[in-house]
């Protein structure tokens, strides 16, 4: 896709801001008509600019109360070289309800995972029942969400 122009960057902030927006809410605050709105949007998504759209949920609201991020090491060599140990642990976390967010990183650790569960017992369950007894995994350490300063899945357009 060619370069996103000033008019692509005001509807995509807008549409981060409320994915639920009109057509016509859009062109009103960007200054385009509404099927101009449409075209570019229809253009974005094509483009896999925007690649989907989502309901956000309040964790707590919904009876997740804990968040936790755990850093994993993964062993470096499979025995007989039978298995890759990233391999085999990235198709597990696709799995892995409680996982909502996964990334890979540079230093020390290995991956870098977001949790959200219910409750401590529900959290250390997912460590030594699921976790800590992946065959890839070496070494764990969590840190636990206190308090949410600033939580936005919007881009910095």
């Amino acid at each position: 896709m060619e370069a996103l122009d000033k008019l692509d960057r005001a509807i995509l902030r807008t549409l981060q801001a409320d994915a639920r927006a009109t057509y016509d809410h859009i062109a009103e605050t960007v200054g385009l008509s509404p099927s101009a709105v449409l075209r570019r949007v229809r253009r974005l998504e094509e483009a896999g600019v925007i690649a989907r759209y989502v309901a956000l949920l309040k964790p707590e609201a919904v009876g997740l109360g804990l968040t936790a991020h755990v850093s994993v090491r993964l062993e470096k060599h499979a025995e007989g070289n039978k298995r890759n140990p990233m391999d085999e642990f990235r198709a597990s976390v696709m799995a892995w309800p409680e996982v909502v967010e996964c990334v890979a990183l540079t230093g020390d650790m290995d991956y870098q995972l977001r949790l959200v569960v219910t409750d401590m017992a529900a959290y250390s369950r997912f460590m030594m029942d699921t976790l800590l007894k992946h065959p890839s995994v070496q070494d764990c350490k969590t840190s636990f969400v206190m308090d949410r300063v600033k939580s936005t899945t919007a881009l910095p357009l």
